[in-house]
C-alpha cells in the first residue's frame, strides 16, 4: 500500500505537492470514488486510480542511477546537433532523464532517475544539498580568495552561501577541492572567474555524499537501496 499522492508522483502526473493539490480540487478518484483525505492509501495492483478524467498507471518502478560523466558528453536526453549525450552511455528499458545538470566540459557524478518528485526534492535549494568537486585553475588560488569563497561571494544573481575549500595534494595550489550546497548555472565556473580565474577542468567528486568511486568515465550503476534511501533523508 502506497499514497496516494506518492503513486501519482511516481506515475509521472506530477509532483507530490501538486497531487495533493488535485486531490484537494476532486480531480482524482480510486475505483470509482471521488478522495478528499490526502493520506489516502491504495494498493497499485488492486486498485483503479482516474486524474482529471484519465486512467493512471506506473509503468515501471522507480530507477536511481548513478553516472561517471566523461568530458564532451551532453546533459540532455538527446541534441539536435548531434552531439553524444548521457543517454548513449546508459543504457536502460525505463525512461530515465538527468537530475540536475552538468556543463559539456564538466566531469563526474550525474544521477538519473524516471522518479520527478525524487529528482525535484533533489534539486530544490530548500534541501541544501552537498556537491564536491575538484578544481583544476590557470594559476595558484590565493588564500585571500580561498577565504572570500569560503565567505560566500557576490555573483550576478546574488551571493553565493559559504563554500568549504580545501587545496589538493600535489596541485601547487593550482588544483583545489570546494564543496558547495547550490546549483546555480555554472555556479563554480562563475565563482572563480569573478575572483580572475580560469577554471580548466572541473570534476564533480561527489554528489550528497555519492562518489563514482569504482566507476570509469562513461559507466554508470544503479543505486544501492541503502544509497537510495539515504538520499531520501536529505
Amino acid at each position: 500500500m502506497i499514497r496516494l499522492n506518492k503513486f501519482l508522483s511516481m506515475a509521472g502526473v506530477s509532483s507530490r505537492r501538486k497531487a495533493d493539490e488535485m486531490i484537494q480540487e476532486a480531480r482524482v478518484s480510486v475505483n470509482g470514488t471521488v478522495v478528499a483525505d490526502l493520506g489516502h492509501k491504495i494498493d497499485p495492483a488492486k486498485d483503479t486510480v482516474f486524474a482529471d478524467g484519465k486512467q493512471v498507471a506506473v509503468l515501471h518502478e522507480p530507477v536511481y542511477i548513478l553516472f561517471n560523466k566523461p568530458k564532451d558528453c551532453i546533459t540532455t536526453l538527446r541534441d539536435e546537433r548531434g552531439r553524444a549525450t548521457v543517454m548513449d552511455y546508459v543504457k536502460v528499458k525505463e525512461r530515465v532523464f538527468p537530475v540536475g545538470r552538468l556543463d559539456r566540459n564538466t566531469t563526474g557524478v550525474l544521477l538519473l532517475s524516471n522518479d520527478g518528485e525524487f529528482a525535484n526534492r533533489m534539486m530544490h535549494p530548500r534541501h541544501s544539498v552537498e556537491k564536491a568537486y575538484r578544481v583544476t585553475l590557470s594559476s595558484p588560488l590565493a588564500p585571500e580568495h580561498a577565504r572570500r569563497l569560503a565567505e560566500g561571494i557576490r555573483l550576478a544573481d546574488g551571493k553565493t552561501g559559504p563554500a568549504e575549500l580545501s587545496y589538493l595534494a600535489g596541485g601547487k595550489k593550482k588544483v583545489v577541492g570546494i564543496v558547495i550546497h547550490e546549483g546555480r548555472n555554472r555556479q563554480v565556473h562563475r565563482m572563480f572567474e569573478a575572483l580572475g580565474y580560469e577554471v580548466e577542468k572541473l570534476d564533480r567528486v561527489a554528489y550528497a555524499g555519492i562518489t563514482y568511486e569504482g566507476l570509469k568515465r562513461g559507466e554508470w550503476r544503479h543505486l544501492k537501496k541503502s544509497e537510495v534511501e539515504h538520499l531520501r533523508e536529505l
